[in-house]
């Protein structure tokens, strides 16, 4: 009887066991995922975004007169510069997580595992990941919350809306880089500092038109709460940008991973596709035609007209850049109210309501309009809703007393003319002693003062301002009915304040006619 010996070439496999490549990748991912875990008990990081969370939600729900009517392409921007303390929070703590290891003296232990260290670098640049998602879904609430506002006017830009993640996620790839080129606790801190001061030169540099701001990966968005202009004329290569430093970011990855090591034909081709995208969004930054966006800028100030778009409501006409045809409907309204009050021929008055900027200089800064000498031309601004709405019924009512907005700049003020005016904006306003009191500079119904309006605002005496008090606490149809009935004094320029209170039934005011407008 022989024995007979088998011999097994291969060890034996479980056939379940996956294959080796896939089981590093779903080790990458484990601890990346414990690496994002881990940066939540590393208090900077929960304490700022929250305080971000909280700023956004403080501005979202803190209503003013013009919330109703949000320009898209301002809302875009300002979304960029609230988690920038988060984002500086998040690289301290990437670095400090990174750099944990050396810090308690077990960077040795790490030779006896199978996982490389660019594989554990990599996983602490994707633990990064997770909050710049954060990011990206608070300001896609914060824009969706003023996008669906009926009155939202114009659009944003995804490469507006794409900054904030992309700074988040920056800084978190910059903490990791950083610790594999320079471990040490204090070198984040120098970091931010000089960056800070880089991105302030950069911010200026772009502000003041110059393409080399952009390549700082983080342009800061001044708060000027000037007037907003049509979206093609702020020459922000947004797209680009953000191309540029999304490529930036996995440039500074890739450099961070070939250094501890990783030096893989998917790394190196990555590394190379990063640098291309790179220089291709230098390029797109700085290649816009700014002979073209200036001459775009004074034709869209200057001659509105050629990039307006109108429309007739009730025989008035009403022009405006495209992003603004929504309001329309809202200038419609407010004439009608205004003319509604009119006697005489005003009461049927076909007027052009444009919308005019002043782009030649710097845009969204806060210009005066110059009024318009065309006979029935009322000028109206890029902002609306709030104090923007009775301001226009004072051009509106300007334009139906006095012909044109520049009579504004004329002698008024001792004449019967601003009472008129006045009345026809709040002869059917709901809260018109409120709004006498907030149209006006001073805020106060008493005295002289100036009430605003879109151009030049209208100059009013003391005694003028007191007459229009006594109008409002008159039954408002009976004073309609007078204005209607007595317009050509009303309007005239021979007409005093007193003949005006006489006219409409009124206690004559006590203030001295000679009185000077206020300058």
């Amino acid at each position: 009887m022989s024995a007979t010996t088998a011999t097994l070439d291969d060890p034996a496999r479980t056939l379940a066991e996956p294959p080796r490549e896939a089981r590093r990748t779903r080790a990458v991912l484990g601890l990346a995922r414990f690496e994002a875990r881990e940066l939540l008990h590393q208090a900077p990081v929960p304490v700022f975004f929250a305080l971000y969370v909280g700023l956004v939600v403080l501005r979202l729900v803190s209503r003013d007169g013009m919330d109703a009517y949000p320009v898209l392409n301002t809302v875009d921007r300002r979304s960029q510069g609230a988690p920038l303390l988060f984002a500086v929070a998040l690289l301290v703590c990437v670095n400090v997580a990174a750099l944990r290891s050396r810090k308690h003296g077990t960077v040795q232990q790490f030779g006896v595992l199978a996982m490389e260290p660019w594989r554990r670098v990599l996983a602490h640049l994707l633990s990064v990941v997770p909050y710049a998602a954060l990011t990206a879904g608070v300001v896609a609430v914060e824009f969706g919350w003023e996008a669906h506002k009926p009155g939202a006017i114009g659009h944003g830009s995804l490469g507006e809306l794409a900054v904030a993640p992309l700074t988040v996620l920056f800084a978190g790839v910059v903490g990791v880089l950083l610790a594999r080129l320079l471990p040490s606790s204090f070198v984040p801190l120098l970091f931010v500092i000089a960056f800070y001061v880089v991105a302030l030169l950069a911010s200026a540099a772009g502000a003041e038109g110059k393409r080399a701001g952009w390549l700082s990966p983080v342009v800061f968005v001044a708060e000027t709460g000037g007037d907003p202009v049509p979206s093609d004329l702020l020459g922000r290569p947004a797209g680009w940008h953000a191309l540029y430093v999304t490529a930036l970011c996995v440039l500074l990855a890739c450099a961070a991973l070939l250094k501890a090591g990783g030096r893989t034909r998917a790394v190196k081709a990555a590394t190379a596709l990063a640098l291309a995208a790179v220089v291709t969004g230098v390029i797109g930054q700085s290649s816009q035609d700014t002979a073209a966006l200036a001459g775009a800028r004074t034709t869209a100030s200057d001659s509105p007209q050629k990039v307006q778009s109108c429309t007739t409501v009730e025989g008035s006409r009403y022009c405006a850049f495209p992003e603004w045809s929504g309001v329309r409907s809202e200038w419609a309204g407010v004439v009608e109210r205004v003319r509604s009050l009119a006697g005489g021929e005003a009461a049927t008055a076909s007027l052009t309501v444009r919308q005019h900027i002043d782009a030649r200089g710097e845009v969204e800064v806060d210009a005066t309009l110059t009024p318009s000498t065309v006979p029935g031309q009322v000028t109206v601004g890029t902002r609306w809703g709030g104090n923007r709405v009775p301001e226009f019924a004072v051009g509106v009512a300007t334009v139906l007393v006095a012909g044109a907005e520049a009579a504004t700049e004329q002698e008024m003020c001792r004449d019967a003319r601003p009472i008129t005016i006045m009345w026809l904006v709040l002869g059917a306003d709901p809260t018109p002693s409120d709004t006498f009191r907030r149209v006006r500079l001073s805020d106060s119904t008493e005295g002289s003062g100036l009430v605003l309006a879109p151009t030049n605002g209208l100059s009013m005496t003391a005694a003028q301002s007191t007459v229009v008090r006594e109008l409002l606490a008159r039954p408002r149809a009976e004073v309609s009915a007078r204005v209607k009935a007595h317009w050509a004094e009303l309007t005239s320029t021979a007409t005093s304040p007193a003949e005006a209170a006489k006219l409409l039934g009124v206690a004559a005011p006590h203030e001295t006619e000679a009185q000077s407008c206020e300058e």
